[in-house]
């Protein structure tokens, strides 16, 4: 995998993006750091938003506070 400035990747993101639509992955660093990576779409990855939201409602089921007040725990939390 490249590694490319952030200065170079702003530059020249247009052929950036030609490379990654290839199938390359490439990191973007500042000052030396890594702080992104540029790679192709994986849409197996993606989450469809209304299945998110049926897989926290199915987490919910059965899960209760036992009598805990949202107080209470924002109390335990600060200890």
């Amino acid at each position: 995998m490249e590694t490319v400035g952030a200065y170079e990747a702003k530059t020249h993101l247009p052929k950036l993006l030609e490379r990654v639509s290839k199938g390359e992955r490439i990191t973007i660093s500042k000052h030396g750091v890594p702080i992104a990576v540029l790679q192709p779409y994986d849409a197996r990855n993606s989450n469809d938003l209304k299945a998110v939201i049926e897989e926290m409602r199915q987490f919910r089921v059965g899960k209760r506070l036992e009598g805990l007040s949202i107080r209470e725990m924002i109390e335990e939390g600060r200890r």
